[in-house]
């Protein structure tokens, strides 16, 4: 039997391919994110539009969905994941990478009181985790360089991003890997302590997630997909100039503002790309690769479209 989450996911991908949205010139540009702090440019992008065009922004909980709406056509652009962009570019999914959108923001949660000091202690414990995230990657990563496999030496399972708190509270799990503020929310509440920040090494740095379109809006409409970067460009740099608006804008998606200011320093707001961060994210799909995650490598010249970010900076100087 499935579970109501994977049944109501289920359906909402179906109802995505069966009733796609269909834009005229005229209609709101849909653009999806996630409603957290390092995520939220998108809902800042009517500032910086032209007076034509206006963009209707719709939540997610997870990258896997946005991307299933962008395909079916029910959004214009999308954040995901680097990891679930490779991922879904290499079983020949036709999405473009054309912003980054944040750097940063992952840390690993134990119990405050509990008996894991370091890394290697994992070893034996049961770990909450979100698949296809690069918090998965981070995760993965982290059990090997401590020589725990994550298949044999721990167990893996999956637990929502809004539950894995409940989770380690409860006693359900031991640890979990979770993007921000969940991390820091766990310290502010007391039940949880950060065990590390597993940051891969130079090889790829802090990368994190990006905005995707579908390769045929580009061909179609590059027009409207360099107004998007653009906006998305200066809703980046306004907000990392005015730290208060945008913590205060975030704690309106429900965390309090002392958590929010308290995780800052692990949250970068991002829409720079240029060649050094395509070589991180090679890096990252081989990574991938050799856990198994995707069969083969995705075409990074495909993947990724520099075009538009080097527009805005030209438009930004």
């Amino acid at each position: 039997m499935l579970s109501n989450k994977i049944l109501i996911r289920f359906i909402a991908a179906l109802l995505f391919f069966l009733f796609p949205l269909t834009v005229s010139a005229g209609d709101p540009v849909a653009v999806g994110t996630w409603k957290t702090a390092q995520t939220i440019q998108p809902f800042f992008y009517n500032r910086f539009l032209p007076a034509t065009m206006k963009t209707q922004i719709f939540s997610f909980t997870n990258p896997a969905d946005q991307k299933t709406a962008l395909l079916a056509g029910s959004l214009d652009m999308c954040g995901t994941t680097l990891a679930h962009a490779i991922y879904s570019a290499s079983a020949g999914q036709p999405i473009v990478i054309v912003a980054s959108l944040c750097n940063k923001c992952s840390a690993l949660v134990v119990k405050k009181d509990g008996p894991i000091k370091s890394e290697a202690d994992l070893k034996g414990k049961t770990i909450g985790y979100v698949p296809g995230t690069m918090h998965e990657i981070l995760l993965r990563e982290t059990l090997i360089r401590n020589g725990i496999s994550p298949e044999k030496d721990v167990k893996l399972i999956r637990v929502d991003f809004f539950d894995m708190g409940t989770a380690l509270a409860g006693g359900n799990i031991d640890a979990f890997l979770s993007g921000e503020p969940f991390p820091t929310l766990a310290v502010k509440k007391g039940y949880g302590r950060i065990l590390s920040y597993p940051y891969y090494g130079d090889s790829v740095g802090t990368i994190n997630a990006g905005m995707i379109v579908r390769r045929k809006s580009i061909e179609k409409n590059p027009e409207k997909v360099a107004a998007l970067v653009l906006a998305h460009a200066r809703a980046t740099d306004f907000l990392s100039g005015h730290p208060a608006d945008w913590l205060s804008r975030a704690a309106e998606f429900g965390t309090p503002i002392e958590v929010l200011e308290a995780a800052a320093p692990n949250m970068e707001l991002a829409w720079k790309m240029d060649s050094t961060y395509i070589e991180q994210a090679k890096t990252l799909g081989r990574r991938m690769q050799a856990l198994g995650i995707i069969d083969k490598q995705p075409d990074y010249d495909r993947l990724f479209d520099l075009s538009f970010v080097r527009q805005a900076r030209e438009t930004l100087k």
